[in-house]
């Protein structure tokens, strides 16, 4: 059901990023569960409405590159990808390993760059692998920009996403995390201006941020084990066990909503049952603006105190 002038998107993409699984059930910093943040994650994946086509994990997926923690990793997100009929893009993060990152997510043995291509019914993903062995940073090299200039000189029906781990983006809250930014980002700026790329997804700095580059809206994904705190007390980074949240990107024909949805769960303080969805789809847009939007409606006066907390003004009608 439409309630307002904008149509249904036409995709629905999760985007998750630094899960940071290790094997074996040890802790980060002897205190983090990764297992737990993604498991709280998909949980919550469960529930968005509309039901995503595509989860795009932003690298980072095992922590120390296990072969075991990418096992484990399909073991929890396939089977979710797989009932809710959604594709898995997996991108490679500094932490990630090549060789145990292809054998244990594609069953390949290529330990090269693991830059690939999927097709969401039209909407084209590209996983770019800005990762640099033995390093945090991040790097494209000339091999891999060419490779991208060749899949970009064929626009997509729907446009094009680039999925990568090292964000394009300043970082001005988080100065320090320059040192490990993308490197020679002017490069991949000749690449994409002009094409038909939509948007970039990006993860690695812990925290949700949003900028544009090369006139493309860049969206950055916090983490799902912990995150980075932009305004500590008196510490030069601090990292903390708390505010994760991963992103919605909501495609339409003419533009890209990206939502932060937080992972924890938090206490309910107004809401209305699920079933109010069908009292409102039985009525006209004008009886709906007059009961959601009028400010003296009972829908909005009946939250003023907590006796009427739970009635619901629309069940007599």
């Amino acid at each position: 059901m439409q309630y307002g002038q904008y149509p249904l998107p036409r995709f629905t993409v999760a985007h998750l990023s630094d899960v940071h699984l290790l094997a074996n059930d040890v802790l980060q910093y002897g205190v983090v569960e990764p297992e737990a943040g993604l498991r709280l994650a998909l949980e919550r994946l469960r529930r968005l409405d509309p039901v995503p086509q595509a989860l795009v994990f932003t690298g980072d997926l095992a922590d120390r590159g296990e072969p075991d923690a990418y096992a484990r990793l399909r073991e929890l997100v396939e089977p979710l990808a797989l009932e809710i009929g959604a594709q898995v893009v997996w991108v490679m993060g500094n932490h990630d390993a090549r060789a145990p990152y292809a054998k244990g997510l594609f069953d390949s043995d290529d330990d090269g760059p693991q830059d690939r291509v999927h097709d969401l019914g039209g909407l084209r993903i590209i996983a770019l692998d800005t990762s640099v062995p033995e390093y945090h940073h991040g790097e494209l090299s000339t091999d891999q920009l060419d490779w991208l200039r060749d899949q970009l000189a064929t626009p997509a029906e729907h446009g094009t996403i680039l999925a990568m781990h090292h964000p394009p983006i300043p970082v001005p809250t988080l100065e320090p995390a320059a040192i490990i930014e993308l490197l020679d980002q002017h490069l991949l700026a000749e690449v994409i201006a002009g094409t038909d790329v939509r948007a970039i997804l990006g993860g690695h700095f812990h925290y949700s941020s949003h900028a544009t580059f090369a006139g493309v809206p860049v969206s950055v994904a916090s983490a799902s084990c912990y995150t980075t705190d932009p305004a500590p007390a008196g510490r030069l980074i601090s990292g903390v066990d708390g505010h994760q949240a991963f992103n919605t990107v909501h495609v339409y024909d003419d533009r890209i909503v990206h939502t932060v949805i937080p992972i924890p769960e938090a206490p309910e303080v107004s809401g209305q049952p699920d079933e109010m969805r069908a009292l409102l789809d039985a009525l006209s847009p004008e009886e709906r603006r007059e009961i959601i939007s009028r400010k003296d409606s009972d829908f909005n006066t009946q939250g003023e105190s907590h006796e009427q907390h739970n009635e619901n003004p629309l069940t007599e009608l």
